[in-house]
């Protein structure tokens, strides 16, 4: 059997997978701390150093070392995250970071080496990406109102190739969840899967022979740019912008006006944060704060983006995310200098915030069906994975048109990775 590697490149998380040669399938692991994880974290860090001769040199790290390196000195380095939601806009065609121009590809490529190199000795039997045939994943539709799904491909496909991977096999995600899915059916069966990431999810309905090896037809899919992050920047508008100075006023030659709302629809997405330590962007909210009838709050919002402390905010949104998945209320909790947020959730109130992502996955869901020409009643099976998936109100979402009999997870982080290795080695057989 042939070396295959399965990569599903996320906008929160990167998971690796290789196909052994008995037919199973194995995740790496990556060392975070104490713990060891299989996934591996899609960030980059960026920093200078003073080289030999004075001459700056400018050094990255990806993945857990980037976090370490951010929180070791957020103030001297650059955190970029959710570099995937990116893809598909024709507005972003590079960054610069730290005076150095970047292209997305160049990016990307960063973080899979540093994905993969990771990864060598804790794949099983030595499977490296240099020696095996590597299969990619890609959502259904990228993120963005705007987005070019072809042109998300082509940057995707020159990330791989600027990372030393130009041959790459490129499969739809949901179907790489699908097929580690359908490793475990027993009969033929049509089933819809929903793979939901950081910026994406998405709908396929397929007919699956049983067996990991067996037949996959694909029946219809539908995708839509509403995911994990969309529920975290509901949370972050609600509980956290309005003491940030949203919904405030400031006084101009007399008149009254509203605090611009776009700050905080950039603060509140973390691809964005990053951008706003523009010196324009921070010369504007000061001159709005002086004449503001709330300035400490518009203090405290150029302080939170000067000490780039988006990322210790994104980890207790993500917290109280996941405890309202497990419980009715959960506490928000963040401190940041003099901003501090101690503010509990009800898990009723989190479902009202998220309804408007709530529609469009649920027409997103028919938008599947129709595709395929099918009713509900002709789907055998649902299968869920990814995080938001454990979201209940996104559980009812399948349960109301399926039944809950119907509906299944598991994996929900490594079982694209899997599905892409799997695929790899129908492919390459």
């Amino acid at each position: 059997m042939p070396q295959v590697i399965g990569i599903d490149f996320g906008t929160t998380n990167s998971v690796v997978a290789a196909l052994l040669p008995d037919g199973r399938v194995a995740t790496a692991r990556y060392a975070v701390g104490a713990a060891e994880l299989d996934v591996f974290r899609s960030v980059l860090c960026f920093w200078a150093e003073d080289g030999p001769g004075g001459r700056g040199l400018l050094r990255h790290a990806a993945g857990p070392r980037a976090i370490e390196a951010y929180l070791d000195d957020p103030l001297g380095s650059r955190l970029i995250m959710s570099i995937k939601s990116y893809l598909a806009q024709r507005s972003l065609g590079e960054t610069r970071v730290l005076g150095r121009s970047f292209g997305l590809d160049q990016l990307v490529s960063l973080l899979l080496r540093d994905l993969l190199n990771s990864a060598r000795g804790s794949l099983p039997g030595g499977a490296l990406p240099d020696t095996s045939h590597v299969v990619a994943g890609r959502p259904v539709h990228f993120v963005g109102q705007t987005a070019d799904d072809a042109l998300g491909e082509d940057r995707l496909r020159a990330g791989f190739a600027a990372a030393g991977w130009p041959d790459i096999t490129v499969a739809l995600e949901p179907e790489a969840a699908g097929t580690r899915f359908a490793s475990t059916l027993d009969r033929a069966a049509t089933v819809l899967v929903g793979d939901f990431g950081g910026g994406t999810s998405d709908f396929s309905l397929l007919r699956f022979e049983p067996g990991g090896g067996g037949e996959v037809t694909p029946l219809g899919h539908a995708g839509v740019g509403v995911a994990g992050d969309a529920f975290d920047f509901r949370i972050i508008d609600r509980v956290v912008s309005p003491r940030l100075g949203k919904g405030d006023l400031y006084t101009v030659m007399g008149k009254e006006l509203p605090v611009p709302p776009g700050w905080y629809t950039s603060f509140a997405r973390w691809h964005r944060l990053s951008l706003m330590r523009a010196p324009r962007t921070l010369r504007e909210i000061a001159e709005v704060a002086r004449t503001a009838l709330h300035p400490e709050k518009l203090h405290h919002l150029t302080q939170l983006i000067e000490d780039e402390a988006g990322y210790a905010l994104y980890q207790s949104v993500s917290a109280a995310k996941a405890a309202l998945s497990r419980q009715d209320r959960a506490t928000l909790r963040f401190r940041h200098g003099a901003f501090a947020v101690e503010q509990e959730i009800a898990r009723a109130d989190f479902e009202t915030w998220i309804a408007p992502e709530l529609a469009q996955l649920a027409a997103a869901i028919d938008a599947a069906l129709a595709s395929a020409g099918l009713r509900a009643a002709e789907v055998d099976r649902v299968f869920l994975t990814g995080g938001t998936s454990l979201v209940p109100a996104v559980q009812q979402l399948f349960t109301d048109r399926f039944g809950a009999a119907r509906v299944a997870g598991g994996g929900e982080f490594v079982s694209v990775a899997e599905g892409l290795a799997l695929i790899g080695g129908r492919r390459f057989a």
